[in-house]
């Protein structure tokens, strides 16, 4: 029998730059009261834990602590960020192979123990190990979600407020598909503060729309590989994406983050795990949100579902 959820507690497996800088970033949120690192390296949980419980006087009150598997079972949220990284040159769907390894023997242990939590999925390529966490462990699909494109809709947020001079929470456009070289700027849904995004670009003074927002566009989907060619890693945005998923389940939200979950038809698409809006809440992905794409749209979105699907075939998942 499943013990009782917490909804104060998170855990945390995988201690390395990604795992790290979520703990940290949620330390700081003071959406829990008790958080336990796990990693492979046990000292390395331990350093972490240690070095991030340092700060507490500066914040609020809370047990930060490594732990083993044993302690997940009434953890509310368990965010898995473990696996190889991302290395220069690399591809997200080049770990696959790597990662699908190291998740058969995380989900397993997960599963043993009948957790009732959320599993939030960070490790890359992470659709593909979103599909994986869900084969392994069998659990319902609402409880196994993926981070999937809620970094790269900040990164288009970001720079589109950039281009626009606005604040970039004014902006509501999403990146959608694959977490990857395959994912979709989805113009057509795209504006700021209702106001079409191309009308609001000709207000800015921006007239040359397709070659903008193509430059845009690609500038998101390389951001990743930018930043691992200058400093090695990633960490800081993924870290606060993973905060505002959080933030999203703990406080029962209901809000709206193309996270990445099980396609079920939605234009055509069936059995794979890739982002599209969805509503976010206690019980994790409640429902999708089909936005309206137009057809290039709609044809790219299929292409980067069947990208992932001849990767997913691939796949030796029991």
């Amino acid at each position: 029998m499943a013990c009782e959820v917490n909804l104060r507690k998170a855990a945390i497996i995988g201690c390395g730059f990604v795992g790290s800088a979520s703990a940290y970033t949620l330390m700081q949120s003071s959406l829990f009261s008790e958080m336990v690192l796990i990693d492979a390296d046990k000292d390395r949980a331990e350093g972490e834990a240690l070095d991030i419980s340092h700060g507490l006087p500066f914040a609020k009150p809370m047990s930060i602590y490594a732990g083993d598997y044993d302690d997940i079972v009434d953890a509310s949220i368990i965010i898995i960020t473990a696996g190889a990284a991302q290395k220069p040159g690399e591809t997200r769907l080049d770990l696959v192979k790597k990662n699908v390894n190291i998740f058969k023997s995380i989900i397993p242990e997960i599963t043993k123990r009948n957790c009732d939590g959320i599993l939030i999925i960070v490790s890359n390529p992470v659709d593909i190990l979103t599909h994986v966490a869900l084969k392994l462990s069998g659990l319902p699909e609402n409880r196994v979600i993926g981070s999937g494109t809620v970094l790269d809709t900040a990164r288009l947020k970001y720079l589109l407020g950039e281009h626009l001079d606005v604040d970039s929470r004014s902006v509501h456009a999403f990146i959608i598909g694959e977490h990857g070289d395959s994912e979709i700027a989805a113009w057509s849904s795209a504006n700021v503060s209702g106001i079409d995004i191309d009308d609001f670009c000709e207000m800015r003074g921006h007239r040359q729309h397709d070659e903008d927002m193509h430059e845009i566009a690609e500038q998101v989907k390389n951001s990743a590989y930018e930043i691992i060619n200058k400093k090695k890693a990633t960490y800081y945005g993924i870290g606060m994406a993973i905060k505002r998923i959080c933030e999203a389940i703990v406080r029962d939200e209901k809000s709206i983050l193309p996270v990445s979950s099980t396609m079920h038809g939605i234009y055509g698409i069936e059995d794979i795990v890739l982002s599209m809006p969805a509503i976010v809440g206690k019980n994790g992905v409640e429902t999708l949100v089909p936005i309206e794409l137009n057809e290039e749209e709609q044809k790219k979105l299929k292409a980067s579902a069947k990208t992932l699907k001849k990767v997913a075939e691939d796949i030796e998942v029991v």
